[in-house]
């Protein structure tokens, strides 16, 4: 019966038994370490994070304060994409570290690690010329979300589509349009993004009268409404500075423009819109200031149609 022959000689038998278990241990443990000390500096990026103080990242400032009340959740969206950041990089941390593990401990067994580091060099560059695209809308993603260029809830204008965002994920971001239409933009094709909910908004109106009205009479009318919307208690959390009458800002074939601007609440400047157009009309009307309109008197051959 054959059997195990253990007369080896002393500096083999030590390799075996002694020298290599122990590198391989070593080594387990020093990659146990340095994934220890990678993982403790990204808790400490998150943890900065979550509180807004990595550069780049949404700022306490007093309009960012102001925010944290009106925006539900604005805080812990924020918390929770750089815990999706931190749970992400502590992914590709480990994995490269175990590979780097693996791969040493295999060559301390004796192991031709060459075909091994050729192989993934192989494949490494072919995932690169393969997945490309999939790659530039992974790191476009990990960067949005670190920087928390927008997230669920905000309005943003994305250059092919324009809506509320529903969701951000690594690889998409799912906005809905005002007509309800589920847009799906790849993050790598994203090259400018515009948010209009992000900290503040503005209302900018720009009010047309007639080249006959007292231009002087229409920006006290448009200061005296503006001043009181920003007065009124249900106002009071949505109009957050005092609002100014910038002036006349053209001249058009209809009349003079005079533009109004009120500094609101994020997402808030359509209600500020719509609730000063009314005031203003009812005003006008109580002034006998007239807003010019345009018409356009139909052919006869358009009366036949």
């Amino acid at each position: 019966m054959p059997h195990l022959d253990l007369n080896l000689p002393n500096g083999k038998a030590y390799d075996m038994f002694v020298a290599t278990p122990g590198t391989i241990v070593l080594i387990v443990v020093a990659g146990l370490v340095f994934r220890w000390f990678i993982c403790r500096a990204i808790d400490r990026v998150v943890s900065r994070a979550s509180k807004g103080t990595v550069p780049g990242v949404l700022a306490k400032s007093k309009a960012g304060e102001f925010l944290s009340d009106l925006r539900a959740g604005g805080n812990e969206r924020r918390e929770q994409r750089a815990q999706t950041m931190g749970s992400l990089l502590k992914s590709v941390a480990t994995g490269v570290v175990l590979a780097v593990v693996i791969v040493m401990a295999l060559s301390q067994l004796g192991v031709d690690i060459a075909p091994i580091i050729a192989s993934a060099g192989i494949l490494g560059i072919a995932f690169g010329f393969g997945a490309q695209n999939l790659v530039k809308d992974f790191l476009s993603g990990i960067f949005m979300i670190l920087e928390d260029q927008y997230g669920v809830g905000d309005v943003v204008d994305l250059g092919e589509a324009t809506g509320s965002v529903e969701a951000v994920g690594l690889r998409v971001t799912r906005l809905r349009d005002v007509n309800g239409t589920v847009w799906y933009v790849r993050n790598g094709e994203i090259l400018r993004v515009g948010n209009q909910s992000q900290n503040w908004s503005r209302t900018v109106l720009d009010i047309t009268v007639g080249y006959e009205s007292n231009l002087d009479v229409v920006q006290q009318i448009l200061q005296e409404e503006a001043t009181a919307m920003f007065e009124d208690v249900k106002f009071r959390d949505v109009i957050i500075e005092q609002p100014e009458v910038w002036g006349v800002e053209r001249f058009d074939k209809d009349g003079a423009v005079v533009r109004v601007v009120l500094k609101t609440a994020p997402l808030q400047q359509w209600l500020v819109a719509r609730s000063m157009r009314q005031r203003i009309k009812a005003r006008f009307d109580e002034a006998g200031i007239r807003i010019p309109t345009s018409f356009r008197t139909m052919t006869d051959e358009e009366q036949r149609l």
